[in-house]
């Protein structure tokens, strides 16, 4: 229940402070003094869009506050508790404040904490049910005519379920959908990828081949030079006719051996000299081996230079360098697996998506059985309401058909029509052609007081939803609300004074103006005070016995 709401600087309001109580709390006041206002700050704490024009003209900010109390909320409790908002002094409490400043920035606090305007969204639904002065317009709507036989069956539960498996069944969709518009393409690529890995699977060209196959050609190519000077080398170090280092070096070591016993410094150079020759004649035995091994053979060379050009052609083909063939190659086969692999992934996405279809038309079947069943309760109700509203001869009928281009939805697959006839002899039409704006406001208050019975918010506002009624059937409408006030808070904001002397309490809205500056102020009325303000409601500023004897019989009767 709402207990107290302060707003300051909002709009033509400069300070405001409010106390409320239980039952239903009538709100009047004359055309333009501001009777909305403080319904459109509550708003803005709960959550609403904030505008930079709703902060007082020559001030910084605007900040509105609403407490409330929850012992009789055990979802809202509930909610504070899960996302540790809850009141550290208080469980039972509950403080929410908004501030808007002069740019249109604004931040949102439950019980003193920052929050994101999100969860203030999230916590004012389970606090407050505002109904605008123009609902009844939007009965025309077909997706708010769905909306208003869910909320009346309380099919929150059932919808997330459809609306959960529709957005799954909605992203595999269209995953196909991507997958299959770049399946052509991916076609004429696997057909061209096909052909250049048949063909470097024929060459077959293995990893490091063509640097192999590379220093292999330029040895054979040179292979005659080559073997000449390993052979002119050999003659020098040790196969010489005549004289080879090699024989010089073993005369000269023989030489200083014989004289080392006269001087042992020549030790050390004999032992150079020896290592000499030992790496000279691995050498020799180095060359040797590789002369034997170059063999003229020109079938291996042209076997190698036949399959070296035949690398670089296709390298120039392909469009790398021959070095890189392999790698190439690798790559196309990898990339040509990746597209076979994108064929099963369509197979299996239309296998996901057939279960996820299933998995919606279930969920979507039970809404709709749902829908079906409560369309049949709340069409009686509302007929009976309307009827009681001075529609003696109104029936009021909800029919439910499934969506004729059987499209999957987020809402379920039924489309909904709200049909009504308002006079005896007449058949029952759509509620766009044959209802009035004042049958339109009866239909839709009485859905609204209907619907408002059977969810379980504390407080339920009324903007001026009496609209086009007037007479016996407003002093029907006021008893309603009263009525509804008995276990629920109500607040109406309203011209009519049927009405408004059903209020439990009354206050009464009023605007000053200085010339230079405008306010709107809200004063709650005495025991004395509500006769006179309804008799304004009567006769303006005409107000006299009769219309005050009027006025006390009102609330006499209420």
């Amino acid at each position: 229940m709402l207990n107290q709401l302060t707003v300051q600087h909002f709009a033509i309001v400069q300070f405001l402070e409010l106390e409320f109580s239980n039952g239903m709390t009538a709100i009047t006041g004359e055309t333009g003094a501001g009777k909305s206002i403080a319904i459109d700050a509550l708003g803005l704490c709960l959550g609403s869009r904030a505008e930079a024009n709703m902060v007082r003209v020559g001030t910084d900010k605007a900040e509105i506050s609403a407490r409330f109390t929850l012992t009789d909320t055990p979802h809202a409790k509930q909610w504070l508790l899960n996302n540790d908002l809850e009141s550290e002094d208080d469980n039972n409490e509950c403080l929410l404040r908004r501030t808007v400043n002069k740019e249109g920035r604004s931040r949102a606090y439950i019980n003193g904490t920052p929050v994101p305007l999100s969860q203030l969204k999230s916590l004012g639904q389970l606090l407050v049910n505002i109904h605008g002065q123009h609902a009844h317009q939007s009965l025309l709507k077909n997706d708010i005519q769905l909306s208003i036989i869910d909320e009346y069956a309380g099919h929150h539960q059932l919808l997330q379920k459809v609306k959960d498996t529709y957005q799954g069944w909605h992203f595999l969709n269209k995953q196909l959908k991507q997958q299959q518009f770049s399946q052509q393409e991916k076609q004429a690529r696997k057909q061209l990828l096909e052909y250049q890995i048949q063909e470097l699977d024929e060459f077959a060209l293995g990893e490091d081949e063509f640097e192999h196959i590379e220093t292999e050609h330029k040895r054979l190519a040179n292979s005659g030079a080559l073997l000449e000077n390993c052979q002119i080398t050999l003659n020098k170090l040790s196969e010489g006719d005549e004289i080879d280092a090699l024989s010089l070096l073993r005369s000269s070591v023989s030489a200083l051996e014989s004289q080392v016993e006269n001087d042992k410094s020549l030790e050390n150079i004999i032992t150079t000299l020896q290592d000499s020759l030992i790496q000279i004649e691995d050498a020799c035995y180095e060359l040797r081996h590789v002369s034997e091994n170059l063999e003229l053979d020109p079938e291996q060379f042209e076997e190698l230079e036949t399959r070296m050009s035949d690398a670089l052609s296709l390298a120039r083909k392909h469009q790398v360098q021959p070095e890189f063939l392999y790698d190439h190659h690798q790559k196309l086969s990898k990339e040509f697996k990746q597209l076979n692999n994108s064929e099963l992934q369509i197979e299996q996405l239309r296998a996901d998506l057939e279960v996820a279809e299933v998995a919606y038309y279930q969920h979507a079947n039970k809404l709709s059985q749902s829908r079906c069943r409560h369309a049949k309760d709340l069409s009686k109700k509302i007929t009976a309401s309307i009827q009681k509203l001075n529609m003696q001869d109104g029936v009021f009928d909800i029919e439910i058909a499934e969506n004729i281009n059987h499209a999957l939805s987020p809402l379920g697959l039924d489309n909904v029509e709200f049909k009504v006839k308002t006079n005896a002899g007449q058949t029952l039409q759509n509620i766009a052609k044959v209802a009035s704006g004042g049958e339109l406001s009866r239909i839709g208050l009485a859905m609204q007081v209907i619907i408002s019975q059977r969810v379980a918010t504390p407080t339920l506002i009324f903007d001026e939803v009496d609209v086009g009624i007037s007479g016996a059937t407003a002093s029907v409408v006021g008893k309603l609300l009263r009525s509804l006030g008995e276990n629920t808070q109500i607040f109406c904001v309203t011209h009519l004074p049927q009405v408004a002397g059903n209020g439990h309490q009354q206050m009464f809205v009023t605007k000053q103006s200085n010339g230079k500056h405008t306010n709107t102020n809200m004063i709650k009325l005495s025991e004395t005070g509500p006769p006179q303000r309804i008799s304004s409601l009567v006769r303006g500023d005409n107000i006299t016995e009769h219309t005050l004897a009027n006025a006390r019989e009102l609330l006499v009767s209420a």
